[in-house]
């Protein structure tokens, strides 16, 4: 753990359909991506403040860093912070598999230290935690986060990482409108009383929640995320319409208004970036301030709308 605190943007960038092939229909988003594309996100994200961008070994095996790095590739260092994984599940045969995946990881990025390294799931937190106490140790990580953990599990990798001076710093869970779980189960407020930064994924949920999309229009089929939401979209046209309406009010839109109501619960949201112009409505979010009463009536609009968008690789909280 760096002795200076973590400090984060109020929006981080998610990278995980940068690890898409750029070939429709292959990979979990069916994105068409390009390296000059993804370098003009990097360059108006950077100029605009928001310089976290997180990412992640098993999104494309290893080609969303790689991407990444490329698009990064002239910035100093200290201009921006990446975030990565390790995925217990993509755990190598060797004696140490986390320092492994991480120095694969290094080498993708092309930098010799993380600021934000992650536990991704919970697949055995006794086995794992401990393997972080050295990296962070020797510098190669700089603050510790575990995502995809409940309470519970949150608790026992802090109490393994106190016994060597360090602590869990952040969490990186799904959570958006449709999906509240780690508030309901109390890690919101976890977060709160032990200054431990909440990362919410998801928060658009893979676009369902953007108002782009309608039974009329649905996701680009082919698409993992087209086979999950495009079935309960009709369900979903009362909540998105109220976010619509929103932000038509501030000169915003639905998508924007999701990212200002995961602000406003004290979260920081990471969003995936594929277009440049998508920078621009980060910068209007940030600066949306929703009225209570506006928070309890779309949270009440997504419990109307009766859908459950937990991922498959997700537990119960």
């Amino acid at each position: 753990m760096s002795s200076k605190a973590l400090t984060v943007p109020p929006v981080a960038l998610g990278t995980w359909a940068w690890g898409d092939s750029g070939e429709a229909g292959d990979g979990y988003f069916g994105s068409r991506l390009s390296a000059s594309g993804l370098r003009d996100v990097v360059e108006k994200a950077q100029a605009n403040g928001f310089t976290l961008w997180d990412t992640a070994v098993v999104y494309g095996m290893g080609r969303s860093e790689s991407v990444l790095a490329e698009a990064l590739a002239g910035y100093d260092r200290s201009e921006y912070q990446l975030s990565t994984k390790f995925t217990p599940q993509a755990a190598g045969e060797g004696d140490d598999p986390v320092a492994d995946m991480l120095e694969q990881s290094l080498e993708r990025l092309r930098t010799d230290y993380v600021d934000l390294f992650w536990i991704h799931n919970p697949a055995d937190v006794a086995r794992w935690t401990p393997s972080l106490i050295p990296l962070l140790e020797d510098g190669r990580v700089r603050h510790v986060g575990v995502s995809n953990h409940n309470r519970e599990q949150v608790a026992l990798a802090d109490q393994i990482l106190g016994e060597a001076g360090f602590r869990v710093e952040a969490i990186q869970n799904h959570y958006s409108l449709l999906y509240r779980g780690s508030e309901r189960a109390g890690l919101l407020e976890y977060c709160r009383e032990h200054e431990v930064r909440f990362f919410a994924y998801m928060v658009l949920e893979q676009g369902a929640l953007t108002g782009r999309y309608s039974p009329a229009r649905p996701l680009p089929e082919g698409s993992n995320r087209a086979a999950v939401y495009n079935g309960i979209l009709p369900q979903l046209q009362a909540l998105t319409d109220r976010m619509q309406a929103l932000g038509k009010d501030r000169g915003a839109s639905a998508a924007e208004i999701a990212i200002a109501w995961a602000i406003a619960k004290g979260t920081t949201p990471i969003v995936g970036v594929t277009r440049a112009d998508y920078i621009d409505g980060l910068i209007r979010a940030r600066g949306i301030a929703l009225a209570e009463e506006e928070i309890t009536e779309l949270e009440a609009l997504a419990d109307t709308a009766g859908v459950n968008t937990r991922g498959w690789w997700e537990q119960e909280m």
